[in-house]
């Protein structure tokens, strides 16, 4: 059932909804017309409380989990609220400091990534998230080094330095004359790009016929990208830390639930594809429950931010993933803070921006 608009309910019905809403927030349990009746600014009857608190049911915006339970906010009910009514806390001063100091320690980028996931895992006691950003450095050569038994040494060197090898099945037949050859094409192509600008380049020189190789080495050259760009998509573009604290104090009594946002957090693919879908946005995206299939069926919710190199691209998202229950109007400062103050940090390395 649709919800119904915040300017279409009376000021009475949204303060009641207000009140449910963070009272859930901060003790996952349902509240009842009783408390509701003792809060400030509340001047009515117990059953007068009771009356509203129906009618914000039925109009999909409250749930009872339990007969004469209280009431707790639908998933419907966290969107009106987080869309319409939540005020953010800008995350306090010795929030700001422990992230800005934590991303302030040298090391490698790596390191930095990992360290803001664990941050950001520890400062909201949900499981933090990062998604890598893709790593294109450019490339000086490839060389094509024989094993025997069918098989050769795919060896990646880029421009900074770095060394990367694959094993490479070759062909029956295959003779060092056809590896040297496909080596020296491949890294023709390579100097001064990306793999992806590299592949790219070669593929429309094969395409066109303009390549002068024979059979064997045409061959090898595509085994040879074909090894490297299936890698690059087989690498975990996941940084999960904290998937402990999911198991808090409510977990006992909904542990299936947990289990299944475990999994779900298993699924790095479908959980890095659900963070890309931030990545256009402006600040924090937030995805409650079932409004992404990923976390439908264990109900939770995802907090995401964009992070961006100095010149303003976005090359990466980072994230909580915890229940429905979480401090929304706490969290999503801290995520944007974190994303910006991430960013910043990469910019000290060599291919962040």
């Amino acid at each position: 059932m649709p919800s119904l608009p915040l300017n279409e309910m009376n000021s009475r019905a949204r303060e009641i909804f207000r009140l449910v809403v963070e009272g859930y927030l901060d003790s996952g349990q349902p509240v009842g017309s009783k408390a509701l009746a003792t809060a400030d600014g509340i001047n009515l009857s117990p059953a007068s409380i009771r009356s509203v608190l129906a009618d914000l049911e039925r109009l999909g915006l409250l749930a009872a989990p339990h007969t004469s339970a209280g009431r707790m906010p639908t998933e419907s009910g966290l969107r009106l609220f987080v869309d319409g009514m939540m005020q953010v806390a800008e995350p306090s001063q010795a929030e700001r400091i422990a992230i800005e100091r934590e991303l302030a320690r040298p090391g490698p980028v790596e390191d930095a990534l990992a360290k803001t996931s664990a941050m950001l895992s520890s400062l909201s006691a949900c499981a933090g998230v990062v998604m890598v950003p893709a790593r294109e450095p450019s490339l000086s050569q490839m060389s094509l080094v024989p094993l025997g038994n069918g098989r050769a040494l795919a060896v990646l060197v880029g421009e900074d330095g770095a060394v990367e090898n694959r094993v490479l099945e070759l062909p029956p037949g295959t003779d060092a004359s056809a590896l040297e050859q496909a080596g020296n094409y491949i890294s023709a192509q390579m100097a001064g790009r990306t793999l992806a600008e590299a592949v790219a380049a070669v593929k429309r020189e094969l395409a066109d016929e303009r390549a002068s190789l024979d059979a064997a080495a045409r061959d090898l050259v595509e085994r040879g990208l074909a090894v490297w760009t299936e890698d690059a998509a087989r690498r975990p573009v996941l940084i999960v830390r904290g998937q402990a604290n999911l198991l808090d104090e409510t977990a006992i009594e909904d542990l299936e639930r947990v289990r299944s946002l475990i999994d779900d957090i298993e699924r790095s693919e479908q959980v890095a594809a659900l963070l890309a879908s931030a990545r256009d946005a402006d600040s924090a995206r937030i995805f409650i429950g079932s409004e992404n299939k990923l976390f439908s069926l264990s109900g939770s919710s995802v907090i995401a931010s964009p992070y961006r190199d100095r010149e303003g691209r976005v090359i990466g998202v980072v994230g909580v993933i915890g229940p429905t229950r979480l401090n929304y109007a706490r969290l999503v400062p801290m995520v944007d803070f974190t994303a910006r103050s991430l960013g910043r940090s990469l910019g000290r390395f060599t291919g962040a921006g």
